[in-house]
């Protein structure tokens, strides 16, 4: 049981553009390909920077408005330096943030949510762009039917990581919803159990009641008696004697 990595749900081959490529030129790749930006590649095949639909609706912000309309939002220097960019190497989004084919979608998720970017290249390890990962993208495994993922439970989590015998542990899943019934052997099971249960792909959300036979925290989790007062005067009467 493992989550999806990035090789499964990437794009490729990638539709690029060089450093050199013109406005004209990127304008038109984003058009013909229906996509909304581009990795742009240096000589060897190294993404150096991506450019978006943003960074050319710049410089359709940056132009004056024909009815002499005062914008409402001025651009800052540095965008309007972008703005009057005529070529990729001007006007892309550098550094680069790329993901590794081997990822799997939680941390590739995580690395574009920190970086609040749409989308990610990846690059084998010599740098080199092997695909591209979108937003979209990492939200397909959601996609996943109810009965594949109840399949998975029921097979990789319970059975073959856990051993727990089958009929044990109900599964019941419903629009990626969840519920687990039934027993299992210790307390302490309990969150292994739930925390699988959630990492499989497709999985929205997780309910449970499940029972135990053993429990195994009890010590860690209560707090030790307190005797009482007549506790401690038959002890002290005890120890006396």
């Amino acid at each position: 049981m493992q989550h999806r990595t990035v090789t499964e749900v990437m794009t490729h081959p990638v539709v690029t553009a060089h450093p050199d490529s013109s406005f004209k030129q990127i304008a038109q790749l984003l058009r013909d390909n229906d996509i909304t930006a581009v990795p742009v590649i240096d000589d060897e095949g190294r993404p150096v920077g991506v450019v978006s639909e943003v960074d050319l609706l710049r410089k359709a912000a940056s132009l004056p408005d024909p009815e002499g309309r005062t914008a409402r939002h001025r651009l800052s220097l540095d965008e309007l330096a972008r703005a009057g960019a005529e070529t990729a190497r001007e006007m892309m989004s550098a550094p680069v943030v790329t993901a590794r084919p081997g990822w799997n979608v939680v941390e590739t998720a995580r690395t574009m949510y920190r970086h609040k970017v749409k989308r990610l290249p990846v690059v084998d390890d010599a740098g080199k762009l092997v695909g591209i990962v979108s937003r979209g993208d990492l939200l397909r495994p959601f996609l996943r039917t109810d009965t594949a993922i109840s399949d998975e439970i029921h097979h990789d989590v319970l059975g073959a990581t856990l051993g727990i015998r089958p009929g044990t542990v109900g599964v019941d899943v419903r629009e990626g919803v969840v519920t687990l019934t039934g027993r299992v052997a210790e307390r302490s099971l309990i969150p292994v159990v739930e925390r699988l249960c959630r990492s499989v792909d497709g999985v929205v959300a997780l309910h449970q009641s499940l029972g135990y036979t053993y429990d195994d925290l009890g010590s860690d989790l209560e707090p030790p008696r307190l005797r009482s007062t007549g506790d401690r005067g038959r002890h002290t009467a005890a120890h006396r004697g």
